[in-house]
């Protein structure tokens, strides 16, 4: 396994800002254009107040990735470890399992073309597609690559198609709810507590925008290719997703597009005909696709904070032959099947939305209060206070009505965060541990580790207390080089 370090001191690793730009895009765009339309049409109260609400979040995204930039990593201590605790518990468990809820969805959608799909086939369909794929990752780490690059392809197919045959409908004279006498008709009375949470549905889509922060030593001149490559990318992102709504719009009306439980299907059955049935499998493969990215990703997070001892040391294990992370993979899958029984896909959003802005809003600050602790500290990128202070702004009026029009989903939600803190000061600050609390654990790690086939991988500078020559470690685990 390389480290970080190994990776971007390779020339083959320096980035310019098309390099970055093209895989920031590739990393925002996903299945959350396909289900979070409803969601924020749903709370904006019109057509209108809907796309606007794609506008602003998209810019205020590129604020966050600017002061993300300049930042780097803030968090240490208990903050960052009740940041790993809700990605471990809430973000990225309730990510693929909204995914995976949205492939079932495509699936099923068409075979139940006068009514909803039964909840308990969407359930356990969105189980099978997260069994397989963990199955996968644990399988073959190349596997697991394959399949990414395969599906990627629905993607851009029902992304293309949907933007294409919007625009073939404007040309055609279809833009009944476009024209600012109609945008702006509302189904329901505006309210500032559901704009909130409008935002939040659509934050979804913008997810993964903290991309950036964790590629800057890979951009050549980083001062001036990365704020570039942000002005690239995110206004990209904001047109292919405004487009991709406005298309919606010139084929269904409001009341259509929110009685569907998968969009991009009844956009096709309206303009495709007989081939509609090219965009619920399109669709079906880019879900497929994302809840496999997902699954990758997270399974390293939790490797990651495991070998830092925020989580247990089992979880940053590895299969003896085949190198992939199987404690790490079974444990985000076990989480993300307990999401899938918990609600349904837009209280889902809710929680993570709450969640992320909470922790986003709270980086900005320490980025204002470094600026006055420490003004003279080398910023290899250093922007105008100007925008930390739009994005708290922002970051205030969301949680404080997220919170007073949901004040169960996010209440739950903080509740969730602090639990890490006992967690933190039982499990990482509290050192010297009853002798029996640590035997315990010891035995408890040897059976999973033979149940698991797996073995804690050799660190390239090992501290000189974990050096065994009998190839174990202080906890009866197995330690393997390579």
């Amino acid at each position: 396994m390389f480290s970080q370090s190994d990776l971007v001191n390779s020339d083959s690793y320096h980035r310019g800002a098309g390099g970055i730009s093209s895989a920031f895009c590739s990393n925002i765009i996903g299945s959350g254009i396909f289900v979070s339309p409803k969601g924020v049409l749903e709370n904006a109260g019109s057509v209108g107040l809907a796309i606007i609400v794609w506008v602003v979040t998209g810019g205020i995204t590129a604020i966050g990735a600017l002061c993300y930039a300049e930042l780097g990593d803030i968090f240490g201590g208990l903050a960052g470890f009740l940041r790993l605790w809700i990605a471990v518990l809430v973000i990225y468990p309730t990510n693929q399992a909204v995914i995976a809820l949205t492939f079932a969805n495509y699936i099923l959608q068409p075979l139940f073309p006068s009514c909803l799909p039964p909840d308990t086939a969407l359930r356990l369909l969105a189980a099978v597609c997260l069994l397989l794929l963990t199955w996968v990752n644990c399988f073959s780490v190349r596997w697991a690559t394959r399949v990414q690059d395969i599906f990627t392809a629905g993607k851009l197919l029902a992304l293309g198609l949907i933007i294409i045959m919007g625009i073939v409908q404007i040309c055609k004279g279809h833009y009944y709810w476009l024209e600012p006498v109609h945008a702006f008709e509302t189904f329901r009375d505006y309210e500032v507590g559901l704009i909130a949470l409008s935002f939040l549905q659509g934050s979804f889509a913008y997810g993964g925008w903290n991309f950036l922060n964790y590629v800057t030593e890979e951009l050549v001149d980083p001062y001036r290719n990365l704020p570039r490559a942000i002005f690239i990318s995110i206004p990209l992102v904001t047109f292919v997703y405004v487009f991709a709504n406005i298309a919606y719009i010139t084929a269904m009306s409001p009341q259509e597009l929110l009685a569907s439980n998968a969009v991009a299907v009844t956009f096709g059955e309206k303009l495709l005909g007989v081939m509609s049935w090219i965009m619920p499998i399109s669709v079906a493969l880019s879900t497929f696709g994302g809840v496999n990215g997902s699954l990758f990703t997270s399974s390293r997070l939790f490797f990651a904070g495991a070998r830092e001892g925020h989580l247990p040391r089992l979880l940053a294990m590895i299969h003896v032959n085949r190198c992939t992370p199987i404690p790490a993979l079974l444990f985000t899958c076990v989480s993300t099947l307990l999401m899938m029984c918990t609600s349904d896909i837009y209280t889902l959003i809710n929680y993570v939305g709450f969640i992320n802005y909470l922790f986003y809003g709270v980086t900005v600050a320490g980025q204002i209060v470094l600026r006055i602790k420490q003004p003279d500290l080398k910023r290899p990128i250093k922007i105008s206070l100007v925008w930390p202070v739009i994005y708290l702004l922002f970051w205030g009026f969301l949680l404080i009505f997220s919170l007073y029009s949901e004040p169960l989903v996010c209440g739950i939600g903080l509740l969730i965060m602090l639990t890490g803190v006992p967690v933190y000061y039982l499990g990482v600050y509290w050192e010297n541990k009853p002798e029996w609390f640590d035997r315990g654990l010891c035995k408890l790690t040897h059976v999973c580790q033979k149940f698991c086939s797996v073995v804690y991988p050799a660190m390239d500078q090992s501290p000189p207390e974990e050096e065994k020559g009998d190839g174990h470690e202080e906890d009866g685990s197995l330690k393997v080089d390579g």
